[in-house]
């Protein structure tokens, strides 16, 4: 069984918050970082502590619900991006896929899709290992970033969905349209548990044949069943974290150290 390339999204809305989180990732043993450039763009406000009762009516020890941090836009002028790239180039030893995601697709930058554009052109000209390009960016303008990134650069083609998959079969067709975009294809949608989770489960496995190389991912309660069983399922690449929580698990996300756990456990390794 094949153990997929695990790839850990960094955590932080700096360069060098990005930087010491991949360092934590190569410590751990993860094959590649994502750089989510969008998010230099922001800025991380967590949220005032929560006063809890610590023993709930039953005698048992409650937890605080979490709450998720705001993520306040910055200007556009605010980021050096030529030095960023720089650092992330010198400063994080494995190979980076490069994102900068849209609003549209659950991302945080800023500015137009042109001024998005012209990132992703630069993080490509920066000869990174990987970039990740959304099938819906305008056919002409992928087909120049694709070009562009011919030869030194390989590419995702995501996209990610804000709604549950009504089947399995939408689930193929999403990535069968996909076909012939990128090196590697990446879908992603929303989940509210088992029945939703189990709909990623069974696509994956339908195409776990397949010659693409594919990522079917969940964000949500129980979208980390695709992850988890990556190995079962014939995934090549899985998104993990550094975070650290009981919230992951609802998000539909897993620690890179808890999952490499999960595999040994499950003898996938």
């Amino acid at each position: 069984m094949i153990r997929p390339t695990i790839c850990v999204t960094l955590s932080g809305c700096s360069v060098g918050g990005m930087l010491a989180d991949a360092a934590r990732a190569t410590a751990v043993g993860a094959d590649l970082c994502e750089v989510r450039l969008d998010k230099l763009w922001v800025t991380e406000k967590k949220p005032d502590p929560v006063e809890i009762n610590p023993v709930s009516t039953n005698g048992r020890r409650s937890r605080p619900a979490y709450v998720p941090p705001e993520y306040i836009p910055k200007s556009l002028d605010s980021v050096d991006l030529a030095a960023s790239l720089a650092a992330f180039k010198g400063g994080i030893d494995l190979p980076v896929v490069m994102t900068c995601r849209p609003v549209r697709q659950g991302g945080y930058f800023p500015g137009t899709e042109e001024q998005r554009i012209a990132v992703l052109r630069n993080a490509i000209e920066s000869e990174v290992s990987w970039v990740d390009l959304e099938a819906d960016i305008d056919a002409d303008v992928r087909a120049d970033l694709m070009s562009l990134a011919k030869g030194k650069t390989s590419v995702i083609s995501s996209v990610h969905f804000s709604e549950e998959p009504d089947s399995s079969g939408e689930i193929i067709q999403d990535i069968e349209e996909l076909e012939g975009t990128g090196e590697i294809l990446k879908v992603c949608y929303a989940t509210s548990g088992r029945n939703s989770a189990l709909k990623l489960f069974e696509a994956a496995w339908m195409m776990k044949e397949s010659e693409s190389k594919i990522s079917i991912m969940g964000l949500g309660p129980c979208g980390d069943w695709t992850r988890i069983h990556a190995p079962l399922l014939g995934q090549d690449i899985v998104y993990s974290t550094m975070e650290t929580g009981s919230h992951l698990s609802s998000q539909g996300k897993i620690n890179a150290s808890d999952l490499l756990i999960a595999w040994e456990m499950l003898e996938y390794n």
